[in-house]
């Protein structure tokens, strides 16, 4: 099985030279905001009761299981296009409620047959969504995980209420320390300050990691509830739109050019795109302009993950995503975000 996986994982692409053929392998990461994967019980201490069978959502095991079969059938198409019946090595995910869902995620036949697993540790959102991270043990070991809170600095902000931490999930990809931070930031509503505190956390968070083992390749993941030309993203954190500009301190974001030239993102608003969901990486994992040296695990590509069942077709609602829920309606939909995918070469020798 290891050795049908590691064929079918394989990405041969050509040189063509005098010497030989080079060979190389694919990975796959992505991230998907499940857009409130619930079950449909109250957890102590938690504000979930719109998804309960009394709540606003009338949340009840028809709904779930469907919410879970949908989920699980996009999770499992996310990186298909370029690793048929492989898929994504890991997957960052955001609005997940808790194990019990998880465990029932990665229970769904379309992840199980690749023997998915999960890293999730609970945080202090006040509904009881937290980030986690789903990852292909064939393909990805995890060798150590935290979830590193978000703090408040300034003092008129001691007594707001506790918001999602950053989960930290370090490990071995294609033979190599690579660690993955999967990130939810404050909602549009908070404010941009909160999520400009995000990214300064974050990039100190990263900071400490590379002066701690400069060869850890590191992703920034989430749903950052930014774009990528937003002071949080572009400045705080320092994700550039070219790999020329990326210096040492910075990290390379190769969505902001999709939408800015591109005019196209991950969720809409009012007719217009936005580009909250990103993927962005340090300066290890991208080749400088003109190298093509994939020695080892370097940056390939990116795309918005896009399949026509993912966008109503009618209504009023034509052309946006097919949420599970809109207008009060349940429409046994998916998210109101796409998601994201980042491709990774590595030479085989």
């Amino acid at each position: 099985m290891r050795k049908l996986i590691a064929v079918v994982a394989a990405l041969l692409l050509t040189t063509m030279s005098a010497k030989a053929q080079k060979k190389f392998s694919c990975y796959a990461v992505g991230f998907y905001n499940q857009e409130n994967l619930f079950d449909y019980t109250h957890d102590e201490g938690k504000n979930d009761y719109e998804f309960t069978p009394q709540g606003s959502y009338k949340w009840d095991e028809l709904k779930y299981t469907h919410k879970l079969r949908n989920m699980a059938k996009v999770l499992s198409e996310m990186g298909t296009d370029v690793l048929p019946g492989v898929g994504c090595a890991v997957i960052g995910l955001s609005e997940v409620e808790n194990d019990h869902v998880l465990n029932d995620l990665t229970a769904q036949p379309a992840l199980a047959q690749r023997g998915y697993k999960y890293v999730h540790l609970e945080g202090p959102d006040a509904r009881g969504v937290d980030c986690a991270l789903l990852y292909n043990p064939k393909l990805f070991t995890v060798q150590d995980t935290t979830l590193v809170p978000y703090r408040y600095e300034r003092p008129e902000d001691m007594g707001r209420r506790a918001t999602r931490g950053f989960l930290t999930v370090r490990g071995q990809l294609a033979g190599e320390l690579v660690t993955l931070i999967v990130c939810h930031w404050p909602s549009r509503g908070a404010g941009s300050y909160y999520r400009e505190l995000a990214a300064k956390q974050v990039k100190a968070l990263k900071d400490s990691l590379l002066k701690a083992d400069a060869k850890n390749k590191i992703i920034v993941m989430g749903d950052m509830n930014d774009d990528p030309v937003n002071k949080s993203m572009h400045e705080v954190l320092s994700a550039k739109a070219e790999v020329d500009e990326v210096g040492p301190d910075d990290m390379y974001n190769p969505w902001y050019n999709i939408l800015v030239k591109q005019v196209t993102g991950t969720l809409q608003y009012h007719g217009a795109w936005n580009l909250f969901d990103q993927i962005v990486m340090t300066p290890n994992l991208i080749n400088q302009k003109g190298s093509k040296d994939y020695s080892t695990l370097k940056y390939w590509k990116n795309q918005i993950f896009r399949r026509d069942y993912l966008f109503q077709t009618s209504g009023l609602y034509k052309g946006n995503t097919k949420r599970t829920t809109a207008g009060g309606v349940w429409l046994d939909g998916y998210s109101d975000h796409l998601p994201v995918v980042v491709y990774f070469l590595k030479e085989t020798k």
